[in-house]
Formats: C-alpha cells, sequence, structure tokens
C-alpha cells in the first residue's frame, strides 16, 4: 500500500485528500496543470491546476444532472451545444437522447480530451465516434460569439470555476451570446459552484445570467467529491415554464428519450425536486 497523498488545493484553509494507487499522467498542458491518478477510493481522478473535476466513482451525479435536466425540461431539443465537458461524460448523455440530432462540444484544451480518453475512457464510452456529434478544440468564447442566432436549443457549460481558463465563461458577453444563438424556448446551464463555501459564485453569475435571460434560477445536485454539501447548477431560461414541468410529464419524456432506467442518481422525481432550494442557497439567488 502507497502512503502517496494528493491534497486538493481549491480552498486554502480546508480541503480533501486521496491515496494513490498510481499516478497514471501529469502533463502541462497550454492553459493548465492535468493530473490523472488512480485512487483507492473513487477509481481514477482528474484534476486541473490542483483541482478535482471528476472521479470515475461519482462522475454520473454532476454528469446525469447537468444533462438530463435541461434536455428534458425543453423536451425537444435536437440541438445541443456543450462548452467544455473535454472528459466526454456530457457528450456521451447528451446523445443518450433519442431526440438529438446533434452535438457539438468546443472544448479549448485538446489536452484534457486526449488524456482522459486514453485513462478514463469508460466515461466518455462511444460518444466521441457518433455521427452526431462534433467535437472541437477550440475557444467556446469564440464560437458563441460567431454561432449564429437561434442555432442551438441547449447549452451546456461544464467548466472550472471563474478562476483562470474557465473565467471568460462566466461575463456578460458570453451569456448575451448565448441567449442570441438560443431558440425561443432555448436554455443554458452551467455549474455555480458548492454554495457553502463559494456563496459568491451563484451570486454573482446569476446576476450576470439575469441581465440576458428573464428566468434565472438553480438546481442541486450532491456530488461527494465537490466536497461542502450540494453543488448549484445555474439555470437560465427564455421560458419560465420548463423549470415548472410536472413529474409525470418529465417521466414521459424521459421514457420517450430512452433515458428512464438508465441513470443512477437522476429520476423524474429529483429532477423536479431539485429546484425546490434549501434557504442558505435560495438567498444568493435574484429575488421577485
Amino acid at each position: 500500500m502507497t502512503d502517496s497523498w494528493v491534497n486538493e488545493t481549491l480552498y486554502a484553509a480546508w480541503g480533501q485528500r486521496f491515496r494513490v494507487r498510481r499516478e497514471l499522467a501529469r502533463v502541462r498542458s497550454e492553459f493548465q496543470d492535468i493530473m490523472i491518478f488512480e485512487s483507492e477510493t473513487h477509481g481514477r481522478v482528474m484534476l486541473l491546476d490542483g483541482v478535482v473535476q471528476i472521479t470515475e466513482g461519482d462522475e454520473f451525479v454532476y454528469q446525469e444532472m447537468l444533462t438530463h435536466v435541461p434536455l428534458l425540461a425543453h423536451g425537444a431539443a435536437r440541438r445541443v451545444l456543450i462548452i467544455g465537458a473535454g472528459d466526454g461524460g456530457v457528450l456521451r448523455r447528451v446523445l443518450q437522447h433519442r431526440g438529438v440530432e446533434r452535438a457539438v462540444m468546443v472544448e479549448i484544451d485538446g489536452e484534457v480530451i486526449r488524456l482522459c480518453r486514453e485513462y478514463m475512457p469508460g466515461i466518455g464510452g462511444e460518444a466521441w465516434t457518433d455521427p452526431r456529434a462534433e467535437v472541437i478544440v477550440g475557444d467556446g468564447i469564440d464560437y458563441v460569439r460567431k454561432a449564429p442566432a437561434g442555432s442551438f436549443d441547449v447549452v451546456i457549460v461544464d467548466s472550472t470555476d471563474p478562476i483562470g481558463v474557465g473565467e471568460v465563461l462566466f461575463t456578460d458577453e458570453f451569456y448575451a451570446n448565448c441567449a442570441r444563438l438560443l431558440t425561443g424556448r432555448g436554455l443554458i446551464v452551467n455549474q455555480c459552484g458548492v454554495p457553502f463555501m463559494q456563496a459568491e459564485e451563484l451570486a454573482e453569475t446569476s446576476l450576470r445570467r439575469g441581465k440576458a435571460f428573464p428566468d434565472i434560477s438553480a438546481y442541486v445536485a450532491a456530488v461527494p467529491t465537490y466536497v461542502g454539501g450540494f453543488m448549484t447548477l445555474g439555470w437560465s431560461a427564455k421560458d419560465a415554464t420548463l423549470r415548472a414541468v410536472p413529474v409525470e410529464e418529465i417521466r414521459a419524456r424521459a421514457q420517450a428519450a430512452g433515458i428512464l432506467g438508465t441513470t443512477q442518481y437522476w429520476t423524474p422525481e429529483i429532477h423536479v425536486g431539485a429546484f425546490n432550494l434549501p434557504p442558505y442557497i435560495a438567498r444568493h439567488l435574484p429575488q421577485g
């Protein structure tokens, strides 16, 4: 048994650590430090700049909630834009939906894609070669700036926190461009951190998103390795009715999409319940 440990560096005064079975890759890309290792408890783990991004053990929680909630809330999404998500897990789950005709994924760091395909192949699975998928190594900011109006139904942003390479994905310009490229019932979801420790992230991004979208909210998911309790996923929509779809309609949509019974975290009941926020989280959203 090894005595090698990896300590996450997200917070200066609090954190988590993993005992390492073996280190698989450590690369300094053009944008960030990437490390993938085999843990004793969570399978393979990827860190970017010392911060846990994904583990094989619990990735399903985050990926399912980031993908199935917006697609099933929309109910008729055909074209989906994914920003980030270089591990391929969101892409794989988007393509599980029978109605999706086109999924474009734009990841700025090609090394993340390369390393995840090599060392964490189960996360993306066959999504990389699906004919409906277009994978672009490039700048998501530039892509949304140039995308034609009304070209996508749903945008899913799976980025790092708003520091370093991920910072530009939380700007007024980015959300305004997303609103333009979305169809009339379009919506965007993005990770907004763990509000027990990162309340300002939810509050600040909600204000920014509110400049471009009329319906601003958030929903929650309990991801074990995103320490600090519930993680919030930001919700920005043109149509407020999309987050009030009854549970039986969500169930019917999931059945038609081919999702029902395939998940480990998401259910129609969890989908609907995830928008019922504890007061300590809700107070960081725009009121009224």
